[in-house]
């Protein structure tokens, strides 16, 4: 691997001019020189000065055509200066030391040395120079460039002193792991098993931020495999590692739900699947621990595993600080809904059945599709075609009916408001049977979703009821 080359944007002349003149020898570190060897695109970009980064940017800031505005955190010793190429954050050199009960580091000024020492991985300890006299040299102290080489994540210090220090970086680890297809070296791996109770000093917003990216990785199985096997995952997410496992009574055994469910999430990725897709990836099966029954006749069985799991879903996302807005509500409604196509292909695919598909699922029917197609993991091979085969059927059904009955965010003629103006009602549980039942009906095909031939029903059903309309032209 050859070492990395600071591109020619003029943004890095100007700063090893200010550097010069302030005598702060500066480099960039970190990330941006990591993604630089592996040939990756980076917008952020560090730089660290020994010396006043707050002072150094502002410096760089009176260089710049416009003089662009440079943004101070004080509290932080950094600054942020924008640039139309890229973002540069400016700290000064430094060192931390920690208390054990929490990740917030006291920071004093450092050297170089020290404020590489300070950083999580080796990967992310390079630098590049931005002095005059050797500007864009490589400063590797760690063997970073060979870290990259071997596709290995290493603490520079001892792992133990690093992951306890800061316990978020242990995740970081996993997620960099994953995004990188990287195996993390023994000792670090080894340490971060000895230290994950330390975990739980860190704040539930970060942790969620790092699952996310591994979430959000190429293949994240691999992430949740590390923190299962490191014993992180029992403790940020025990509801999944307790998936794990397959139980066995004579000759029946049901397969191991967690790894299925990574098998469905991987599968959601190649399909393109977004961030919350892959949630309800995760969540699908999520109630199978608490629904598993054994069947002396039939096996294992997790009746309502679906309907419990969407209950448990709000929880969920409201105890790792998920959003509790739509797409908590989308999340929720496809673990609900997850099991109805694949029942389709298990029987007669009327069209009652198909609109009443279209009309719970509403626009997220092609989400709902995708992961049930994800879903199919049968290791016999002939099982599994036939299944997409007959998947197939029921996606051309759902075509079909949509075409014609335009079902999807289908919304009845009939309301309650029409129910209750019709028949001079209040809110009553009356008002709700008789919206049902004329639901019921449009679904099952019996009357179209239009005014007339639905009022028509509506006249009818009252009447059984013992209803008389008020004006019944009105709704003609």
């Amino acid at each position: 691997m050859k070492s990395p080359q600071l591109p020619d944007l003029p943004i890095f002349r100007v700063i090893a001019d200010a550097a010069g003149e302030l005598n702060f020898p500066a480099y960039v570190i970190g990330g941006y020189v990591r993604d630089l060897a592996l040939n990756r695109l980076s917008k952020d970009i560090d730089v660290v000065c020994v010396g006043d980064g707050i002072q150094l940017a502002q410096a760089v800031g009176r260089k710049l055509p416009g003089r662009p505005r440079v943004t101070v955190f004080k509290n932080f010793g950094t600054a942020m200066l924008p640039t139309p190429e890229v973002e540069i954050e400016f700290v000064g050199a430094r060192k931390e030391s920690y208390r054990s009960e929490s990740r917030k580091p006291e920071v004093a000024a450092g050297t170089l040395e020290e404020d590489l020492a300070r950083r999580d991985f080796t990967i992310n300890a390079l630098g590049l120079s931005l002095n005059p006299d050797d500007f864009g040299t490589l400063v590797d102290r760690y063997d970073g460039i060979g870290d990259l080489q071997r596709k290995t994540i290493r603490t520079p210090l001892d792992p133990d002193i690093t992951f306890s220090d800061d316990p978020l970086r242990m995740m970081r680890a996993v997620r960099f792991a994953t995004q990188l297809d990287f195996d993390i070296e023994p000792d670090t791996y080894d340490a971060i098993a000895r230290n994950k109770e330390r975990i739980k000093i860190v704040s539930q917003e970060r942790i969620t931020d790092e699952l996310n990216k591994i979430i959000l990785a190429p293949q994240p199985s691999y992430g949740f495999k590390l923190m299962f096997q490191t014993g992180l995952l029992q403790l940020i997410f025990p509801k999944m590692a307790l998936l794990q496992g397959v139980e066995k009574v004579g000759q029946h055994a049901h397969k191991d739900n967690f790894y299925h469910t990574l098998q469905v999430l991987d599968n959601v990725v190649v399909a393109g699947g977004d961030l919350w897709l892959r949630w309800a990836a995760i969540l699908h099966d999520i109630a199978k621990p608490a629904t598993k029954r054994f069947d002396p006749k039939i096996g294992w069985t997790f009746h309502g595993h679906e309907d419990r799991g969407a209950r448990w879903v709000p929880q969920i996302f409201t105890e790792l600080k998920l959003p509790q807005g739509e797409e908590m509500r989308q999340v929720q409604k496809l673990v609900k809904l997850h099991l109805r196509p694949i029942a389709l292909v298990k029987e007669t695919v009327t069209d009652s059945a198909v609109r009443r598909l279209l009309f719970e699922a509403g626009d997220d029917i092609d989400r709902l599709m995708l992961l049930c197609r994800a879903d199919i993991t049968s290791k016999d091979h002939q099982r599994k075609e036939r299944y997409l085969r007959n998947f197939g059927l029921v996606e051309q059904k759902l075509k079909e009916v949509e075409e014609k009955d335009h079902l999807r965010n289908f919304r009845p003629v009939i309301t309650g408001e029409v129910i209750m103006e019709t028949f001079n009602l209040k809110p009553s549980r009356e008002v709700g049977e008789l919206k049902e039942a004329v639901l019921e009906a449009i679904l099952d095909g019996k009357v179209r979703n239009e005014l007339e031939e639905a009022y028509a029903l509506l006249l009818e059903l009252g009447k059984e009821k013992g209803l008389a309309p008020v004006q019944p032209s009105a709704h003609r």
